[in-house]
């Protein structure tokens, strides 16, 4: 059986496969369609790609110019293991024909390495220093797609999302912290046909390991007990416990641990200014103040600075959704999302992170097609108007069920095409029951049971 990682198998024609797959791209991109002989993992990203609106002609954005990007990669943790990513990954980084790239946990890339000519070409496509290849932004490719996914994947030509980047290949894995198991980035090797093998899947993860072990060596476990749990999903306000402490924290509080928790590198004041506010017209000073407060709360020995940071390992309720997705127990994720991330909070990280929990979840509830865990989704309050989540429970669903729930799907439907602040927009109602939920009685229309 071929290993659904791996982009070719034994014997595949790399020609006659990226025409398949530049015709199966055209076809997704016009029409939605995904055909053969599209892997799953990379249907997959298409759909995320397509969902964050990334334009398949578009081009990675530079996010860290020259001034930022080198302090910013000092600082990185990452910056203690090149040194032996770089001595693994000679062979590649000089025949010529290959580049080798780390990148944060956001997608950026911190170094990218190797020949001039490859790099030139690269630079083309902004495969350079400073700018974010995540999902969100520049569509699938081995990077952004190892940290979406959390596990080494190869990217084989016209499998990008991107066309300009449709003459590469490329393998990846995510690096994490060897003691809380966080995603700290991904080590990449970019360059031709030749890396859709299942050598270069094994050398890349082989790389990711042995750099997790030197980090492990060079950074010390804290000692035991100073772990802090973070819950934060379903509720405005977040509630920490540190030790015997219990702290239920202000919504700017809750936004400013959730985006410290997710940076165990740490932010600078002005880069944790545009997590938090982005555009909005708030004043340096004005966050300075909520850190001291902060720090006054949860003590100078938990919450340090320059940069802003946490000083132990946080254990948050949202990173045990993400962890048991990315091992496939969909139920287990479930069970552990207890509502949306800070659900009232705007602030623009804790909004990426709530759109990507939600967007994962649903998208293995929809492949799982499981109608318990469908119905648990479509019947709680975040689920209740989630028309994608409605129809596959529909389809799931027993038959004698499914007309109350087709019923439902099309009321959602009916109700997205024409908004309730237009005129003349009459929508009919839904065949539910009061709660919202189907009917029961002689057509056996309740609720979907697992």
């Amino acid at each position: 059986m071929k290993d659904p990682w791996v982009a070719l198998a034994a014997g595949t024609d790399p020609g006659e496969r990226i025409g398949q797959l530049r015709r199966a791209h055209e076809t997704f991109t016009t029409a939605g369609r995904l055909e053969r002989p599209v892997r799953p993992v990379v249907g997959e990203s298409w759909r995320r790609s397509a969902r964050a609106r990334v334009s398949p002609d578009g081009t990675a954005l530079v996010e860290l110019d020259p001034d930022d990007l080198g302090p910013y990669r000092d600082g990185h943790p990452l910056a203690a293991v090149m040194p032996l990513i770089r001595e693994l990954t000679v062979a590649y980084a000089t025949d010529g024909e290959h580049l080798l790239a780390v990148c944060d946990a956001h997608g950026r890339l911190l170094w990218v390495e190797g020949p001039a000519g490859p790099r030139r070409a690269a630079g083309r496509m902004n495969f350079v220093e400073g700018a974010r290849w995540a999902e969100s932004v520049a569509g699938t490719n081995a990077p952004g797609t190892a940290l979406a996914v959390d596990r080494p994947v190869q990217v084989f030509a016209a499998e990008h999302y991107l066309r300009p980047v449709q003459r590469w290949t490329c393998a990846a894995a995510p690096l994490h912290d060897p003691h809380t198991g966080r995603v700290l980035g991904a080590v990449d090797i970019t360059g031709g046909d030749g890396l859709a093998h299942p050598h270069s899947l094994a050398f890349v993860q082989a790389v990711a390991r042995a750099a997790e072990t030197q980090l492990a060596l060079l950074t010390p476990a804290p000692p035991p007990g100073v772990t802090v749990r973070l819950s934060a999903l379903g509720r405005d306000e977040a509630l920490l416990v540190a030790g015997e402490r219990h702290v239920r924290l202000s919504r700017r509080h809750s936004e400013i641990l959730v985006t410290l928790s997710r940076r165990p590198e740490g932010l600078g004041g002005e880069e944790l200014l545009m997590e938090l506010y982005e555009n909005e017209s708030v004043p340096p000073v004005t966050l300075r103040a909520e850190l001291s407060r902060l720090r006054r709360l949860l003590g100078p020995e938990l919450l340090l600075s320059r940069p802003y940071r946490l000083a132990a390992p946080v254990d948050a309720d949202f990173d045990t959704v993400a962890r048991r997705l990315a091992s496939g127990a969909v139920a287990a994720a479930m069970n552990a999302y207890s509502g949306p991330l800070l659900p009232a909070s705007q602030s623009p990280s804790v909004i990426r992170l709530r759109r990507r929990i939600e967007d994962q979840l649903r998208a293995a509830l929809i492949a799982r097609g499981d109608p318990g865990l469908l119905a648990d989704w479509a019947y709680s309050p975040w689920g209740e108007n989630d028309l994608p989540v409605w129809r596959a429970l529909a389809t799931a669903a027993a038959p004698a069920q499914r007309p109350a729930l087709l019923a439902r799907a099309r009321t959602l439907e009916a109700e997205q095409r024409c908004h309730p602040t237009q005129r003349g927009c009459n929508v009919p109602p839904p065949t539910l029951a009061p709660e919202g939920r189907p009917t029961a009685g002689g057509t056996g229309s309740g609720r979907p049971q697992r």
